[in-house]
């Protein structure tokens, strides 16, 4: 009887009923103090006085603008830093050449910045003292307090998102597939489109939706280069912060409504690519054997 529960497990902490259910309870009460209350409140005041000024404000000229120029900005944004960080991450990944490990440290940098530090650099390098400005000017060329600003800024700040989804994965599949479809005879663009990009497609499309999310929510980096000039430079953020300051809190809220639905949809749209398997490869006779 003692040689049997001496050979007994200890109970894991996970295994105590007591202190599961305490630290459930308490995950609970933090998501609903830091994530659901804010949401309610957007909701609420958003409607708090009736749907004909939230449908004015919805409407009004500055509001559509500010819509509008966002939509542009991650229109542009987005495509470009998806071919950036396929582009990267198939380099990162597949070739070995000088400075891999510096692109990879530059590639993280526009997490480690913060947006305000990026845009004040931006106004060193484009603004009218900056590196270029003498010869922007010359030209008559405006990108400071001007869209081209806001795309720039929108660009640096979600450059990393699809290629930090997309490294881990193609490196975690190694070069076998590749190396299996080019000895078959397929081109690199052939061997890319029928091996690489099948089994990265999840992923690609996941890191897609958090570099649209963080285009439609950057505020800190667009506000310093896009001077904030209502009807003409002003994204969604900026504008509901021109609300708030105006103290048109009903419309300011009504605005924050729309970027608060795009945060839901994209949860939905992340839930989703990750029911889908984000990252399955393929087995690499198949894969070969497309390409081929």
């Amino acid at each position: 009887m003692s040689a049997i529960s001496s050979r007994r497990k200890p109970p894991r902490v996970g295994d105590q009923p007591l202190f599961r259910r305490a630290l459930i309870g308490i995950v609970l009460i933090l998501v609903a103090l830091i994530i659901v209350a804010p949401l309610v409140v957007i909701g609420v005041e958003a409607f708090s006085k009736g749907w004909a000024v939230y449908r004015d404000t919805i409407l009004h000229p500055d509001t559509r603008h500010a819509i509008m120029l966002t939509v542009l900005a991650a229109l542009i944004a987005v495509p470009i830093n998806t071919a950036f960080g396929v582009a990267a991450a198939w380099s990162i990944t597949k070739f070995d050449f000088w400075g891999k490990r510096f692109l990879l440290v530059v590639i993280e940098i526009p997490f480690s910045v913060s947006p305000i530090v990026a845009g004040v650099a931006y106004l060193f390098v484009y603004g009218l003292q900056g590196l270029f400005g003498e010869m922007l000017d010359a030209w008559d060329i405006k990108i400071l307090f001007a869209i081209p600003g806001v795309i720039l800024a929108s660009m640096f700040v979600t450059a990393p998102f699809v290629a930090r989804e997309l490294i881990p994965l193609m490196q975690a599949q190694g070069r076998d597939l590749e190396e299996a479809a080019t000895s078959l005879g397929a081109s690199g663009w052939r061997t890319f489109f029928s091996v690489t990009l099948p089994n990265v497609k999840w992923a690609l499309l996941y890191g897609v939706v958090l570099c649209n999310a963080r285009v439609m929510g950057e505020f800190g980096a667009v506000s310093v280069v896009s001077g904030n000039i209502r009807g003409q430079t002003n994204t969604l953020p900026l504008h509901i912060e021109l609300l708030y300051h105006d103290y048109q809190a009903a419309g300011a809220f009504a605005s924050a409504s729309i970027l608060a639905l795009i945060a839901v949809f994209t949860i939905i749209a992340k839930v989703a690519l990750e029911k889908q398997g984000a990252g399955r490869v393929q087995p690499a006779a198949n894969s070969a054997e497309n390409a081929s």
